[in-house]
C-alpha cells in the first residue's frame, strides 16, 4: 500500500536518534550534507528562496527549527504564531528538504555536532564568526555559507503589518 502524501510528510520528521542514522547511511553513500536551522514561524517567499538555495549546495538538506519554547525565549512570549509541529510539517513538505529536527535548546549547537553536516548554512544576517557551529564544522573539513536575504520579508515585518492592520506591500 502506498503512503498517504500526509505519512510522506510526516517520515521527515525525524529525532535525534533517527537523524543521526540517517545522517550515517546518507554520508556512507556519498551525499553532502547541507544543514541550516531556524524558528521559521511564518514561511515567506524569504525563506522559500533562502531553503531552496541552501538545498543546491548539496544532495540532501536537514532544517534544525526551534521548539515552541525555544522560540519564545527567542523572540517573546507571543511568538510562535505556529506551533513546532505545524512549522515542522510545512517545511517537511518543500520536495528539496530531506529532513526536520526540532531542537529545544536556544542554539542548534548539539545538533550540528551531532550531525556534522558538510555545509552549514546561515541566512545575511550572519557574518561566519556569528554562526553557531561554523568553528567545529569548518574544523571537520566541511564549509559555512551565508546566503543574501531577499528584501522586503520578514516574519517579524509580516506580523506587525497583521497587527496593525496594514495591507501587504
Amino acid at each position: 500500500m502506498m503512503p498517504s502524501p500526509e505519512q510522506l510528510i510526516k517520515q521527515k520528521l525525524l529525532d535525534t536518534a533517527a537523524i543521526q542514522l540517517q545522517v550515517e547511511y546518507w554520508k556512507a553513500g556519498g551525499e553532502k550534507i547541507v544543514f541550516t536551522n531556524g524558528c521559521f514561524d511564518l514561511v515567506h517567499l524569504g525563506h522559500i528562496t533562502y531553503l531552496a538555495e541552501a538545498a543546491a549546495l548539496g544532495t540532501k538538506t536537514i532544517v534544525a527549527i526551534n521548539s515552541d519554547a525555544s522560540v519564545k525565549r527567542l523572540k517573546g512570549t507571543n511568538r510562535p504564531i505556529n506551533d513546532e509541529y505545524s512549522r515542522a510539517m510545512m517545511l517537511a513538505s518543500f520536495f528539496f528538504i530531506d529532513a526536520i529536527i526540532v531542537f529545544d535548546e536556544d542554539t542548534p549547537l548539539l545538533t550540528i555536532q551531532q550531525i556534522m553536516p558538510h555545509v552549514l548554512v546561515k541566512g545575511g544576517d550572519y557574518t561566519i564568526p556569528q554562526i553557531v557551529g561554523a568553528p567545529e564544522v569548518i574544523a571537520n573539513g566541511g564549509a559555512v555559507e551565508v546566503l543574501d536575504f531577499v528584501p522586503g520579508y520578514s516574519s517579524t515585518s509580516i506580523i506587525n503589518r497583521i497587527r496593525n492592520g496594514a495591507e501587504a506591500g
